[in-house]
């Protein structure tokens, strides 16, 4: 039975918009329109401006959190401006508070499900209107006026809303996986076609943004391709003239396109690296199997915990900063981070200089690791550190420990070989393995999504890594839609 809690909710759940589940068979051609559609009205919002009216959308005082925003699939200045971020940290609250038993909830009684997915959308909407209404006060748009305020606060809630009932089309049996993983996917992607072909100027002005045009215009111009390995302080503009730019590390470079063809393949070696219990069936002699126990056991979750709580951490400690510490003066708000203005009106930016925030926000790009290798190696420290929790923690809010694994293996009829054919057993064996390969995945993950940054990957560390364990999984499940609708008998062992 649900909690009291989720009870409170019964009410509630008669008007918060809900998709309806197909009531028949849904082919595999048609999951596939309907997840193009989702991924075109997704893409249409990412380009879709708010309304801002005289106010300039290339003002962006979060700037240090771009990579933060592919992640969480936001688009600065648009309807999607909050992306998937409220409705996967309404998800990831709501499963904490599960699985540490503060809110009681049996996922197996369909009504306790429903109940729990009404208070996810709950949980979505309040932060939505929470985040919009911080953006708005704290200044991501200027000052605007009353009606303005309100109107982008409106649009802000209806563009949460409609990516909710997306994600929840798809995840209902509309379309393939799951909404929240497509939108990533398609933000990683997006954000790596724009740095490898983008024609628009580049941050120096003298050359295109994107990598590739960039290079084109840099052997058409008949110019040495050197500087273009990092894009460094020294752009030649014709053959004989050298001009003295500062150095910005936000352009795509050819060091960083290797980072990123190197980070895809050892990720995609990682994904398979995995130990393998040997197992047999009690009800079947001679029948054996394998449960296999990946590297990145928690897949990429402990990233996402981190990623939210340091965007949390830069995006609170600026806003304090804004409005209580402005020069720097106050010893406890300096803990939480200190700030420098650079630029002014529409290119003003926050540059964190000190505190907690400049630990937790990673120094990008390889010049400004070898400038400061103290503050690489501290933000290298405490992602490690928070994956390692997280994926601790993980193992029994997902149901992923060793006493959980090896009950469902008895009570599927399963049994280690040369063993007897008891819980207990089962649970010291995988006692050995899991453990170890939680931390040494949370450490592995931690290093790929750090160290890809440091090189100057195109889409974020972050986002390669997530990028890459979707693709695998789409690939899955692709695979066995394709499976059941060639071949119907399959259904029966996948589940359908």
């Amino acid at each position: 039975m649900a909690g009291r809690f989720l009870r409170l909710l019964k009410p509630v759940a008669r008007i918060i918009p809900e998709v309806k589940g197909p009531e028949r068979r849904v082919r595999f051609n048609e999951k596939l329109f309907w997840t193009a559609l989702i991924l075109i009205v997704f893409l249409v919002m990412s380009e879709v401006p708010l309304y801002l009216h005289g106010v300039s959308q290339t003002q962006n005082p979060l700037g240090n959190l771009a990579a933060l925003r592919v992640i969480f699939a936001s688009s600065r200045g648009t309807l999607m401006e909050l992306g998937i971020g409220p409705i996967v940290t309404a998800g990831l609250i709501l499963q904490l508070l599960v699985g540490s038993a503060m809110i009681e909830c049996d996922m197996g009684n369909p009504e306790d499900r429903g109940l729990f997915t009404t208070a996810s959308k709950v949980f979505a909407i309040l932060l939505t209107g929470v985040q919009a209404t911080a953006y708005i006060i704290g200044g991501m748009y200027g000052d605007l006026a009353g009606t303005t305020a309100l109107i982008v606060f409106l649009q802000l809630i209806a563009a949460g809303i409609v990516v909710m009932l997306l994600d929840e089309l798809v995840q209902k049996g509309w379309g393939f996986g799951s909404g929240i993983s497509l939108f990533i996917m398609a933000g990683v992607a997006q954000q790596i076609f724009w740095q490898s072909f983008s024609f628009a100027p580049g941050i120096d002005e003298r050359r295109s943004f994107g990598l590739f045009v960039a290079l084109a215009q840099v052997l058409g111009a008949g110019q040495p391709l050197s500087f273009m390995f990092v894009r460094n302080n020294i752009i030649p503009s014709t053959t004989n003239e050298v001009d003295m730019l500062n150095f910005n590390p936000q352009n795509p470079s050819i060091l960083g396109f290797i980072a990123t063809t190197a980070a895809f393949l050892i990720i995609m070696y990682m994904e398979g690296v995995r130990v393998e219990l040997p197992l047999s069936y009690a009800g079947y002699k001679g029948f054996r199997s394998r449960y296999p126990i990946k590297l990145l056991y928690v897949s990429n979750l402990p990233v996402i915990f981190a990623s939210a709580l340091f965007a949390n951490v830069y995006f609170f400690s600026q806003l304090f900063w804004n409005f209580y510490n402005k020069n720097n003066s106050n010893f406890w708000l300096n803990l939480l981070g200190t700030y420098k203005l650079t630029g002014s009106g529409n290119n003003a930016s926050y540059e964190p200089i000190g505190g907690l925030v400049y630990y937790v926000t990673s120094p990008k790009h390889w010049p400004n690791v070898l400038q400061d290798p103290v503050r690489a190696l501290g933000y290298l420290g405490i992602l490690m550190a928070f994956c390692i929790v997280f994926s601790l923690t993980w193992l029994e809010v997902g149901g992923l420990g060793p006493s959980t694994v090896a009950r469902q293996l008895v009570d599927s009829g399963m049994q280690v070989p040369g063993y007897r054919r008891s819980g207990k057993t089962i649970e010291s064996i995988l006692n050995r393995y899991i453990p170890a390969v939680t931390v040494l995945g949370g450490i592995v993950v931690a290093l790929i999504a750090g160290v890809s940054d440091f090189f100057g990957v195109f889409g974020s560390g972050m986002g390669i890594l997530l990028s890459v364990g979707i693709i695998y999984q789409y690939y899955e499940v692709l695979m066995q839609e394709r499976a059941a609708e060639l071949y119907p008998a399959f259904r029966k062992v996948f589940g359908e």
